[in-house]
């Protein structure tokens, strides 16, 4: 789950910086920035969910 939140944080952080008219590595960082933030959040939510189901 955290991989797949991963991936849809690099994808909104990259198009974020492209509508912001970013150079490609402005495109990079925003899409490494959210792919961290979003697989953290992926994270915590599947350890959550783990511990309230057992």
């Amino acid at each position: 789950m955290y991989l797949l939140c991963g991936l849809i944080g690099a994808f909104l952080g990259a198009r974020q910086a492209k509508k912001r008219n970013g150079s490609r590595a402005d495109v990079a960082q925003y899409a490494a920035g959210y792919g961290i933030f979003f697989a953290l959040i992926g994270l915590l939510v599947t350890v959550l969910l783990d511990r309230s189901v057992i």
